[in-house]
């Protein structure tokens, strides 16, 4: 009678806890190592590599070893790399060849490929989308014109040099549209759209079976891209998976909340849209490795939550930047040019 009575404690315990372990994995709350789908996208931003390179920055592994900084990214449990493409920069880093170089070096390992257009000389973000001087005098049906035929052209080299990517952003964190005036959202969302898709018809020229990002900021605000999504289908935008920026610093709440916000954002997006949604960016301070690894393991956790398994993966943003490169402090390396703890989490 005693020994039944404990058995039956015993079995009742342990429901209750496998109970409560599925309810964590349904709403995706757990810093604890994740177990990833096939194909889950596990990747960085590492478009500064090559500036980086020429300044002579070294990159090593944790045992101090030097290493090419793709094979490092790629010992570290990635499987894919974004670059960022800039119309005439000056000076060149991220023009048309200097992406394909990079783009070369990663398929010759293995790794997969985003592309990512700014349609922009230099950066385009939620505050500036300012188009190239050498578009500056095109009217609105010219600025298209010129808009797919970049688009085309870099995919082009790409295809030349024997690489295939597998996705392709037409524009970096549009919050508000690009190519500004002409393309700005809360001006003409019709003409963000025909911009939008004029990029999406490009790139399914040259890679019919690439999938095109429309990607924005802020991912924890829903109403933001209610706004943006919503404008997208109501004046007939094309586009595949819907992108997501996340930097837990400007949450009120820090990363906890704003991975909760990003979860139920992406959930939303699934099922009002019925796309993809993957998060193209995130970084934290370097110095705070301990903390990002947290944030990085909750949010991949939260992605492979989504409803229907249609969250397909995640980036960091330029985790190489070291010694306060270029005043940037959000990477995931140490000073001496070593990896932090933070990037064990795609491992």
């Amino acid at each position: 009678m005693k020994k039944s009575f404990f058995i039956a404690v015993f079995i009742s315990i342990n429901i209750f806890l496998a109970a409560c372990q599925k309810n964590k994995s349904n709403t995706g709350n757990t810093t604890e190592p994740p177990v990833l789908p096939a194909g889950f996208v596990k990747g960085a931003d590492i478009s500064w590599i090559t500036e980086m390179e020429a300044a002579g920055k070294k990159f090593y592994n944790s045992a101090g070893t030097e290493m090419d900084c793709f094979a490092l990214m790629k010992s570290l449990g990635m499987n894919t790399i974004r670059l960022r493409v800039w119309v005439n920069p000056a000076p060149s880093w991220n023009n048309a060849a200097d992406v394909v170089a990079k783009a070369v070096r990663a398929k010759n390992l293995g790794l997969r490929v985003l592309i990512n257009f700014h349609y922009s000389d230099s950066w385009a973000d939620p505050g500036q989308q300012t188009k190239p001087v050498a578009w500056n005098t095109l009217n609105f049906t010219d600025l298209k014109t010129a808009l797919g035929t970049h688009t085309a052209d870099v995919l082009n080299q790409l295809k030349t040099a024997g690489v295939t990517p597998e996705w392709v952003q037409i524009g970096n964190e549009t919050n508000n549209g690009m190519l500004w005036p002409e393309g700005k959202a809360s001006v003409s969302m019709s003409n963000f759209t025909q911009l939008v898709n004029t990029g999406y018809d490009a790139v399914k020229a040259v890679f019919p079976t690439a999938k095109v990002i429309v990607h924005i900021s802020n991912g924890w605000d829903n109403s933001l891209f209610r706004w943006i999504f919503d404008g997208l289908v109501a004046n007939g935008g094309k586009y595949d998976i819907i992108g997501m920026s996340l930097y837990p610093s400007f949450v009120s709440g820090g990363w906890p909340s704003a991975d909760q916000q990003c979860f139920a954002n992406m959930n939303d997006m699934v099922s009002r849209y019925n796309k993809d949604v993957m998060v193209v960016e995130i970084g934290m301070p370097w110095d705070d490795a301990t903390t990002c690894k947290s944030f990085i393991a909750d949010l991949i956790n939260k992605i492979i939550s989504v409803n229907g398994s249609r969250g397909l993966g995640i980036l960091y943003w330029e985790p190489q930047s070291y010694g306060n490169w270029k005043g940037y402090t959000l990477g995931a390396f140490d000073n001496s040019g070593k990896p932090t703890i933070a990037l064990d989490s795609f491992k």
